[in-house]
């Protein structure tokens, strides 16, 4: 289940606050291990969580978005190969977004226009 745009937003949003807290987390957790006096080595603990700085993320994020930038000047590849009035690729594939009703509805409509053709009515020929 789960697959309503909510859910959907607050599993974006919870990855992203992990990855916001994740230094703060390990530096809270080397102090801990260190407070305890163990036999733990920080050569085990790095083994297991890597460490990343602010400006690393902030880099990170610069380079995303000038990527974005740049895949937004470019026309996407499937844009040509959409049908625009009944939306199915050349695969015969709706799109991701559209749901099940409005497929449905779609196939519907597609459907009427294949039936045999009428006869007018008063010409039995």
């Amino acid at each position: 289940m789960a697959k309503s745009i909510r859910s959907k937003w607050k599993r974006k949003m919870r990855a992203e606050k992990r990855k916001k807290n994740a230094p703060k987390e390990l530096a809270h957790l080397k102090n801990i291990l260190a407070k305890a006096k163990t036999d733990v080595l920080m050569e085990d603990v790095k083994e297991i969580a890597t460490v990343v700085t602010s400006k690393q993320l902030e880099n990170e994020n610069k380079t995303e978005a000038d990527a974005m930038e740049g895949a937004s000047n470019m026309k996407m590849d499937t844009d040509g190969k959409r049908n625009k009035k009944s939306l199915l690729d050349q695969h015969g594939q709706y799109p991701v977004w559209m749901n099940p009703r409005q497929r449905k509805k779609l196939k519907a409509e597609r459907g009427k226009k294949k039936g045999k053709p009428k006869h007018p009515k008063g010409l039995a020929w």
